[in-house]
Order: structure tokens, then sequence, then C-alpha cells
């Protein structure tokens, strides 16, 4: 099948299955920055996307798009690395108007996935997951108990700790440097572009980038600062 065995074809299921992490992600800022102005309004979202049948199966689908993007990422770099032959030993200069970031796409992924990992395990796990095997409260770290769907107190929790702030915004950090290449990149693949779109696209992805790489920083800043200053940041 050309779409796992042609160059072209495993660009573009990259391409376009990285276009949809993108919505999502949009999606997820948009829901996380809601937790900042309402946790009622926040917890309500959470609600929605518990364990319900709907979300269960966006939730599988986007697991899959997950695997499917890292799977075919890695297949793309095991095959330059194989065209290049013994070239990629030598040491050369980054090319004029390559960025660092494209250079390094999927070590920057690796970056991403490890930290995705984390992100699931405090929220995801203890959330959706443990509705589904019919948990009514989780037990935090600092022996408090949790309701699954009361998004607001996990977020507070695990951004009360500055180890575990630091780790998200190296995380965000490093999904600022895939998106400034992943997006235009995305684009051109899919063929929505020319000569004077290609510059655009490449602005529009810096800005997709930053709006993505701020807005997370700022919910996650704001909900530490709020842990210092205790019940009179209320």
């Amino acid at each position: 099948m050309w779409l796992i065995h042609s160059s072209i074809g495993r660009k573009l299921v990259m391409s376009i299955s990285g276009i949809v992490l993108l919505v999502f992600l949009l999606f997820h800022l948009s829901m996380n920055v809601a937790a900042v102005f309402s946790a009622e309004a926040y917890n309500t979202i959470c609600a929605l996307l518990g364990a319900n049948w709907y979300a269960v199966a966006a939730t599988v689908v986007l697991a899959g798009i997950i695997t499917i993007h890292f799977v075919y990422a890695a297949m793309i770099t095991l095959q330059n690395r194989k065209a290049r032959g013994r070239d990629r030993y030598a040491v050369n200069a980054r090319p004029k108007g390559v960025s660092w970031a494209s250079q390094n796409m999927f070590v920057i992924g690796i970056v991403v996935i490890g930290f995705l990992i984390l992100h699931f395990s405090q929220f995801w796990y203890k959330m959706m997951f443990a509705e589904l095997l019919g948990c009514h409260e989780v037990t935090l770290c600092d022996g408090t108990t949790v309701h699954p769907q009361d998004g607001a107190a996990f977020i507070s929790y695990y951004f009360s700790h500055l180890w575990i702030v630091l780790a998200y915004l190296i995380w965000y950090a490093a999904l600022w440097f895939h998106l400034t290449h992943g997006v235009w990149s995305a684009i051109q693949t899919v063929g929505w572009n020319n000569q004077v779109w290609l510059k655009r696209w490449k602005v529009i992805a810096y800005l997709v980038a930053t709006l993505i790489f701020l807005g997370f920083a700022f919910v996650t800043l704001f909900f530490y600062a709020k842990s210092l200053c205790g019940e009179s940041c209320c």
C-alpha cells in the first residue's frame, strides 16, 4: 500500500495526523483556559468528557492517531538515515534556511511523547480511566480524595508542585519547537501552499505554536501562583 511503502504516502499520513492533533491541542487549550475563570465550568466539561461512550471512543481514536503519527515519524526518520548512508556520521553545519527544529523533529517528538505519558498518568489515568473502573474517589499523594470528574482539583493539586510545573514548561517548549516546523511542513505536504503562501504558513506556524505555548504556560503558572498565595488569591 502506497501510504505505507511510499515516501510521499508516509509524509501525507504523518501530516494529516499532525493536523488532527493540532486541532485537539487547540481544543485542549481552550478547555484549560476555562479552568482559570471558572472551576465549575471546567468540571462541567470534564463531566461531559468523562466515561461517556463518545468520550471513550474519541480517546481511543486520539490514541490511535498519536501512535500513527509517532510510528510514521520513526519510519521517515529511519528512511532518511538509510538514504544518507555514511553521510549521517559527518559533522556538517546546518544548511542555511534550515531550522534547528526541522533537523531534530524526531528527538523533540520523543520528548513530547515522554511528557505525554506523565500527563496521562496524572490526569487521564486518575479521571476517565478511574471512572471506567467504577471508582468514585481517587486518593492523591497528600492523602486527599478527589472525584474523578473534579478536574479543577487535579489541576490545582499537580500545578502546586514546582518540579511538575518546570516539567510541564519543558514539555510546552518542546511542543513549541515541534509545531514551528510541523505546522507549515504538514500544510506543504498536503499541497495547501505555493511560493507566496509558504512564507505565510511559516509565520502562521510560529504564531500558532506561540499561542499554544503561552496559553498552556499561563494556565500552569496561574495555578502555581494561586497555590503560593493560598486562599488570599480567591
